[in-house]
C-alpha cells in the first residue's frame, strides 16, 4: 500500500514511521494541507491520510478518485471537513473515533483553571518581574455548576474532574445516556444556570452555532465558555459581542471557526489578517490555544495505531468497523452486515 500523508508534522512522523514500516507500507509525507491544489500530489497512491483542517471537498473527492486513491484514512476523530455524498461510491472514508478523550477533557480541564485563576497573564507578568496580583482574582470551583453541552466519553469524563473539584453537574444532549450519575436539562436553562459551559459535541447541521447571540446572551455575565470540540460550534462575531458587552466572563478556545488558515502553523512573524482571531486575542479574559486538547503521547500513538489499523483492515479486505458515509445509520450497507458502507 502507498499512503500520501497530508499536512506533515514532524510529530506525526515520529509516530506513523515505525508502524507504517512494520506492515511495509510506503508513505510519503506531504507538509501541505490536501486541497483542491495539492490533491494532485496523490496520483499513484492508493491511500491518503487526512487531517481535521483538510478540504475534502467534491472537487478534492473527484481529483482523489481519478488519480487512483481508493481509502481516505482520517487520522482524527472529526470529519465534518468531509463531502460524504461526493466520496459514496467513490472513495471508502474511515476515521479514528476515540484515542484518548482523557486527552482533550483534561486539556478543556486546564483552560478552565487557567482561565478562572488568570494563570496565562499571571505567567507573563512574573517573567517580566511584575509580581502584582491585581486583576488575577478567581472564583471557587467548588460549590459551582459546570454544564456540559455533549456527553459522550470526553464530556462524561469532563464531568467527572468537575465533580472532582466539588462542582454540580449538569448537562444538555439529545442523545442522553442511561443510568447518568448527573442530571439532564434544556440547553437554555443549562445556560441560565451554569458559571462554566463547556462544549463536548460534534459539529453537524444541528449544532452549527449552538452559542449564537441569542444563547450567549442567557448565560451568566460571570461564567466561563470553554470549547475543546469545534469552532463552528459558537458563532465568533457573536461571541466576540459578548465578550466586548460583558455578558460573559470570558473564554477558553482551543479550536476557532476559521482555524484552518492559522492552526498548527508559525506566523510569529506576520501580520495577523484575520480580524476576528486577532479581537479574541485581544481579550484579557480569553485564552486560545491552538487545538492541541489531543495532543498528548497516549493519544498520539493510539491515533497511528488505529489509523494503520483502519488501512489494513481495507488491504486485507476487512471489516471497515470507522467507515463513514452519509448513509451510516439509515441505508448504510453495513446494516446489512457487509464489511464497507458500498
Amino acid at each position: 500500500m502507498k499512503i500520501a500523508f497530508f499536512d506533515t508534522k514532524p510529530y506525526d512522523k515520529t509516530w506513523m514511521e515505525p508502524l507504517s514500516a512494520e506492515h511495509g507500507y510506503k508513505i510519503k509525507f506531504f507538509e501541505h494541507k490536501l486541497n483542491v491544489d495539492t490533491a494532485v500530489l496523490a496520483d499513484g497512491y492508493e491511500v491518503v491520510c487526512a487531517f481535521v483542517n483538510d478540504t475534502i471537498d467534491n472537487d478534492v473527492i473527484d481529483i482523489l478518485h481519478d488519480a487512483g486513491v481508493k481509502l481516505i484514512a482520517l487520522r482524527c476523530a472529526g470529519y465534518n471537513n468531509v463531502d460524504f455524498k461526493a466520496a459514496y461510491g467513490k472513495i471508502n472514508v474511515v476515521r479514528v473515533p476515540a484515542y484518548s478523550p482523557f486527552s482533550v477533557a483534561e486539556h478543556a480541564a486546564a483552560l478552565m483553571l487557567s482561565l478562572n485563576r488568570r494563570i496565562h497573564r499571571a505567567y507573563v507578568r512574573t517573567r517580566d518581574n511584575n509580581f502584582n496580583i491585581n486583576g488575577l482574582m478567581g472564583i471557587d470551583l467548588n460549590g459551582k455548576t459546570a454544564g456540559v453541552v455533549g456527553t459522550g466519553k470526553i464530556g462524561r469524563i469532563f464531568i467527572d474532574i468537575c465533580k472532582g473539584f466539588g462542582m454540580k453537574t449538569i448537562a444538555y444532549d439529545p442523545y442522553p445516556v442511561e443510568n447518568a450519575d448527573f442530571e439532564y436539562v434544556a440547553l437554555n436553562d443549562l445556560l441560565e444556570m451554569s458559571d462554566i459551559v463547556s462544549l463536548h459535541c460534534p459539529l453537524t447541521p444541528e449544532t452549527k452555532h449552538i452559542l449564537n447571540a441569542d444563547s450567549l446572551a442567557r448565560m451568566k455575565p460571570e461564567s466561563l465558555l470553554i470549547n475543546t470540540s469545534r469552532g463552528a460550534l459558537v458563532d465568533t462575531h457573536a461571541l466576540i459581542d459578548a465578550l466586548r458587552s460583558s455578558s460573559i466572563g470570558g473564554a477558553g478556545l482551543d479550536v476557532y471557526e476559521e482555524e484552518e488558515e492559522y492552526f498548527f502553523e508559525d506566523f510569529s512573524n506576520e501580520v495577523l489578517v484575520d480580524d476576528d482571531l486577532a479581537r479574541l486575542l485581544s481579550f484579557p479574559n480569553v485564552l486560545i490555544t491552538s487545538h492541541q486538547g489531543f495532543f498528548t503521547r497516549e493519544a498520539m500513538q493510539e491515533i497511528a495505531a488505529v489509523t494503520i489499523k483502519n488501512i489494513h483492515a481495507f488491504e486485507a479486505d476487512e471489516t471497515l468497523v470507522n467507515e463513514v458515509c452519509y448513509r451510516c445509520g439509515t441505508e448504510c450497507k453495513k446494516k446489512e452486515g457487509q464489511k464497507r458502507c458500498f
